[in-house]
């Protein structure tokens, strides 16, 4: 082949890189040679090939695993063409085409032939803009597809958001960077993992116009680029990065650079940044060259690392980062040490490696998060800028609303419920979860009803609520059919979770039973009933383990694994998983362990996997956990206290469900070994109060914890006063003031911003404490634009709440309407007592507002001999 220097601008080193990386990957995919590998025997342009290279040499064994040539194919061709055709593609130099336009993947969704889909509805709508007003425009074209929800870790793809209407932030971000991309724009996924000041985190994107990066909250539209309400918050942020699938040589400071990605750190277009700079050292003095090194902060109740970064051989590694605090340890050969470090400290953090054990007791330390920052004063858009962007949202609003009326209403179900003769309200649930792949399920339960009763829809019914939009019926008759034969030889309460069910974790759901069925005689599958740990055996010898992307792992299907022979750890236990289930054998992960298990003679056992190592073939031992009562706080697990294993020098946090509360109920089954619990509790300001307790585990013994949370007094002065003249208007069109609404025992008034995520959070935490709101009785008045929330979509939120309308702005007590409440954005809370007095506020996105509310409310509705 004639060497190519001028295809992308590549040099020949970078051609050569790609040619060496190339070649590693289809000798890992040799399995699927010819899916995967047939296209290079078309006829192919240079740059339909290097593009293909570049996309192989980089690309995800998941990806190897799961979608054909024929898709990477047909989607550079796409690309390529749309680069030819898009105003501005001869704009965008070689080098942000290739890590930003080209790439099929955003994160870790379901990958679709969507980009010639995408560009038919935005290419002719953005054709006539600059680069930046198309950006704006395709993010005015996302809202009217899309809006906020928050759901499970799964990612849905851009064409499921398109059909369904709603995702998380992560979700919207996915779908933003798609569209941009398909007209030619590069755009990039941006992510705070975690938040410092409260416990969530959030995600964004970045677009490219014209020489500059900026940046837009993805569904979330602004009048200009560079605007979002997540803005003050990002100014305390500790790392904002995004992941860039290719040895990146950008500008951008490098977090790590691994050998199929790149990290690259993006904090200085946010918020202020400085460099922690680690020795990390031997007992013996010298430098731990390739130790681990986490850099962590405390979010959901655990010490999370934001980076992990390897030691050089020096023993150094630097991190940059915000103005807050961090622990930072060091692990290598079950050595390690730890630190916390705070905004204040300076010059090298020295870690010297001389634990093997974890310490005794307990231990108390504050965290503190970067502070409060106002940023450079914006120009604001002008009077009719603003009143053309508020149109365009009503617009936006209008159309995706109209196009959720398309989806299968309550009458509709009824109907098919009467005529496969299924319960009403179980059918009316599953198709109301649907979405817009109502019409979809509805057709496999007409299908297949008749023939199997009642089993389609359990099946409907045992998938979590997001498989609900995007399981179409192959997938679904596969595991119907593929696993009632033996129904019939176990209880429904294993039957159903356990051999049922298709979803492991948090894979895409598709077809697998007929291919492990087939792929197995009649003898080996009752072999592997007999004995299931043959399987794990068997599956250990023929599988090959292959690392790469962090966070697509255990993402690979089952069947994309088996096809592939190789995977990472947790996508082979999925295999096994999948296998016995299919195979009639009742199989999970460890629901807080996440180990492959198997059902037999009445107990669950780990699937044991040596993978290549001198692992003992042995289960671990077990004993168990009891946690005692000792304090007021109502536990939630990953919202105020954790558990976590000390494994080679690291804390392992365990997987249970969130916001579990039911903790001193039963003991906790655990393995044998050493933990660490940890509990924390939040101040207002972000701070946490934080906690470690230090216990063992023994076989066949059972530990005895206190769950124990510091000291932590919601304070309550006197802020300010509402106006009680106010006057709101009633959902029946009658006015109300203020007064009457809040009566004189206290209540709680929320301004809120219609179509945005921070106010989407807060009535969301309001639907979760509902019954205790409830108890309370205090009024909850929910302030709205004029026809901005529709009250039915909150169904949870508790009696006593209720939806007024008026001008957002006026309403505003002047305690709200200054710095810094007014730059934190809406939604705006107040908690009053009964002299109509502000006891708290708290302004913009902050997690965890409305467990400070109602303790707030709490208090001020105390009897008035027992008040401040």
């Amino acid at each position: 082949m004639a060497k190519q220097t001028s295809v992308f601008s590549l040099e020949p080193g970078k051609l050569a890189l790609i040619e060496r990386k190339f070649r590693e990957k289809r000798k890992l995919a040799e399995a699927r040679e010819r899916e995967l590998f047939g296209i290079f025997e078309e006829e192919l342009t240079d740059e339909e090939t290097w593009a293909l290279k570049y996309l192989y040499a980089y690309m995800p064994a998941n990806d190897l695993a799961d979608y054909d040539g024929t898709l990477f194919l047909s989607h550079v061709r796409q690309t390529l063409d749309i680069r030819r055709k898009a105003p501005w593609g001869a704009r965008v130099p070689d080098h942000l085409f290739l890590h930003f336009v080209l790439p099929y993947r955003v994160n870790t969704e379901n990958i679709e032939d969507s980009r010639g889909l995408l560009h038919n509805e935005l290419a002719a709508r953005t054709a006539d803009l600059s680069m930046a007003e198309a950006i704006l425009e395709t993010n005015y074209w996302c809202h009217e597809k899309a809006t906020y929800i928050g759901s499970d870790l799964r990612t849905a793809s851009p064409l499921t958001m398109i059909r369904c209407a709603r995702g998380r932030c992560g979700e919207e971000s996915t779908l933003a960077v798609a569209a941009l991309r398909s007209i030619g724009i590069p755009a990039r996924q941006v992510y705070t993992p975690r938040w410092a000041h409260c416990d969530d985190n959030h995600a964004w994107v970045e677009a490219w116009a014209d020489g500059a990066w900026h940046y837009i909250g993805a569904c979330e539209p602004e009048p200009r680029l560079d605007r979002g309400w997540f803005t003050p918050p990002a100014r305390r942020a500790m790392l904002v990065n995004t992941r860039v699938f290719a040895n990146y040589p950008g500008p951008e400071p490098v977090t790590l650079a691994d050998e199929w990605f790149t990290e690259i750190n993006l904090i200085d277009g946010y918020a202020p940044s400085r460099t922690v700079a680690v020795r990390v050292t031997g007992e013996d003095g010298l430098p731990a060259g390739g130790a681990a090194v986490y850099f962590e902060l405390y979010n959901y109740a655990e010490l999370f690392p934001i980076a992990e970064l390897p030691a050089n051989e020096l023993g150094e590694a630097s991190f940059k980062t915000g103005f807050g605090d961090l622990m930072i340890r060091a692990a290598k050969d079950g050595k390690w040490g730890e630190r916390k470090v705070s905004a204040a400290d300076g010059g090298i953090v020295d870690i010297v490696l001389d634990r093997s054990r974890q310490p005794e007791g307990t231990v108390d330390f504050d965290m503190f998060p970067p502070p409060e920052r106002s940023g450079e004063a914006a120009e604001e858009p002008g009077e009719e800028e603003l009143l053309a962007h508020n149109r365009r949202i009503e617009e936006g609003t209008r159309i995706r609303t109209a196009g959720e009326r398309t989806y299968m209403n309550e009458e509709q179900a009824a109907e098919l419920a009467r005529l496969v003769r299924l319960p009403e309200d179980r059918v009316r649930d599953v198709l109301r979860k649907a979405r817009g792949n109502g019409c979809e399920l509805a057709a496999f339960l007409q299908e297949r009803t008749g023939q199997y009763g009642e089993w389609p829809l359990r099946l409907l019914e045992s998938l979590n609520e997001k498989d609900l939009i995007d399981t179409f019926r192959p997938a679904l008759d596969d595991h119907l059919t593929g696993s009632l034969s033996r129904r019939g030889e176990l209880p429904d309460d294993l039957f159903v979770p356990y051999v049922l069910r298709p979803r492991v974790l948090y894979e895409m759901i598709t077809p697998y039973r007929q291919l492990f069925q087939a792929a197995y005689t009649e003898a080996e599958a009752d072999a592997f009933r007999t004995d299931p740990a043959a399987l794990a055996r068997r599956l250990d010898e023929e599988f090959g383990l292959w690392e790469d992307l962090p966070n697509l792992k255990g993402k690979g299907t089952p069947a994309g694994t088996f096809k592939l022979k190789k995977g990472d750890r947790l996508s082979v236990a999925i295999l096994f998983v999948a296998i016995c289930r299919s195979l009639g054998i009742p199989a999970r992960l460890h629901p807080s362990e996440q180990k492959p298990q198997y059902w037999s003679d009445g107990g669950w056992h780990d699937a044991l996997f040596a993978h290549g190592t001198a692992e003992p073939a042995e289960e671990r031992a077990r004993g168990a956990l009891r946690l005692l009562r000792s304090s007021e706080v109502a536990p939630s697990y990953a919202e105020n206290f954790t558990l976590a294993r000390l494994e080679g020098g690291v804390y392992k946090t365990l997987v249970y469900p969130h916001g579990k509360s039911d903790v001193y109920d039963e003991p906790l089954e655990l393995e044998e070994g050493p933990y660490r619990l940890t509990t924390g509790i939040r101040l207002k300001d972000g701070t946490v109060r934080a906690r470690f307790a230090y216990f063992e585990i023994r076989d066949g013994e059972t530990s005895v914890v206190p769950l124990a949370f510091r000291e932590a007094e919601l304070a309550l002065p006197v802020l300010g006063r509402v106006e009680r003249d106010d006057a709101y208007v009633m959902s029946d069109g009658t006015d109300r003031t203020l007064g009457e609404l809040i009566g004189e025992d206290g209540a709680i008034v929320a301004w809120l911003e219609p179509e945005r995520e921070p106010t989407k959070h807060l009535l969301r935490e309001i639907g979760e404490l509902a019954v205790a709101f409830a108890e309370l009785g205090a009024p909850i008045v929910l302030v709205a634009e004029d026809g901005g929330i529709d009250p039915a979509g909150y169904p949870a939120l508790p009696p006593n709440a209720v939806f007024v309308r008026t001008n957002v702005d006026a309403s505003l007590p002047a305690l709200l309407s200054q710095p810094p409440a007014a730059e934190a954005g809406f939604p705006h809370l107040a908690v009053l007592d009964g002299m109509a007095q502000i006891r708290y506020t708290a302004s913009g996105y902050r997690i965890g507002t409305g467990k400070e509310a109602m303790l707030a409310l709490s208090g001020v509705r105390r009897p008035a001999d027992r008040r401040d």
